[in-house]
């Protein structure tokens, strides 16, 4: 990853050096044989961190390659391309299941509105369509391919205490620093979650931002002992670092989903098709190969993107 699927002010989550390398903003998606006349211009938005400059690209190449004259803007918060795609300055976005209905949840009903969205996909799509409908906005099929947020401790230190779960790290009963963004204190997802469900004593929360090189700094120095990343962190064997079983449950259905703005979807009704193919197609695991290949092996997201594509028949 990537980014903090329901963190609209991680930069993420959006954020850190995972993203910092390449940002595949462009107005051109790589040139593809098979294109198809033009149909008009198409603005996809988006967080500009790994896996969603990743899915931006593939978005992007898809529907260059459909006959679409598009131009791709990332941004660092959910909050500035929600707005824009429901304007309709920004046509299509990748995004999580979750974080999109929890967001748009709080946008209507405070910031204290509890969360909406479950682990169960069906019944947060359900949450989310009335939501989407009055922000103007239609969401696509979504993929198998999931990514939520999680929580990461050396290897050492679960080794120490012999940690395989967020329940053995709360029965540890030691304080407990956790590097994650700001936005963090409140979430059920995050530390409110890590100490009311799993009684893990957080004495301090050091405002990193999400899958960050910074916050994995953190925790290899010893500054903090717990950090916040992505299931689908594919850096995590390469700098010894391992994740903590969510086995209560507070992480929500985080599968990618298309968001389109329904009056562009209305007039290009082909863009559900291309998009919905790619779902169709995406995994959990392949969404870790991409953000390794990107984030380890120092490739462009543009090109692993194309690789993809291609791998799977889609381009």
């Amino acid at each position: 990853m990537w980014g903090d699927p329901l963190d609209e002010e991680a930069g993420t989550d959006t954020d850190a050096e995972t993203s910092s390398d390449a940002a595949p903003s462009s107005d051109e998606a790589p040139s593809s044989d098979g294109g198809s006349e033009e149909k008009g211009e198409l603005t996809i938005g988006g967080q500009d961190f790994t896996e969603m400059q990743v899915m931006a690209s593939m978005y992007e190449q898809l529907l260059s390659n459909a006959g679409y004259d598009v131009t791709t803007k990332l941004v660092t918060t959910r909050d500035v391309y929600v707005g824009e795609l429901s304007k309709g300055n920004v046509d299509v976005v990748p995004d999580y299941l979750a974080g999109m209905t929890d967001y748009l949840h709080t946008l209507e009903n405070g910031e204290d509105a509890p969360p909406v969205s479950t682990n169960d996909p069906e019944e947060t799509l359900k949450a989310l369509d009335p939501l989407v409908e009055e922000q103007g906005i239609s969401m696509l099929e979504p993929a198998e391919a999931t990514d939520q947020n999680a929580f990461i401790v050396t290897e050492e230190f679960a080794q120490e205490n012999s940690l395989t779960t967020l329940s053995d790290l709360g029965a540890l009963g030691e304080p407990i620093k956790l590097a994650a963004p700001a936005t963090c204190e409140g979430r059920s997802d995050c530390a409110k979650g890590l100490i009311e469900v799993y009684g893990i004593d957080i004495s301090e929360i050091v405002p990193l931002e999400f899958a960050s090189a910074q916050m994995k700094d953190a925790l290899k120095t010893g500054e903090v002992q717990l950090g916040e990343t992505g299931t689908t962190d594919g850096s995590l064997d390469s700098l010894g670092l391992v994740l903590l079983e969510d086995d209560k449950g507070i992480q929500p259905a985080q599968n990618l989903i298309p968001a389109v703005n329904s009056d562009f979807l209305e007039e290009n009704p082909d863009v559900a098709d291309v998009l919905n193919e790619l779902s169709a197609t995406l995994t959990t695991e392949d969404l870790t190969n991409l953000n390794l290949q990107v984030d380890l092996e120092r490739q462009q997201p543009e090109d692993v993107a194309q690789a993809y594509l291609e791998e799977k028949g889609l381009l």
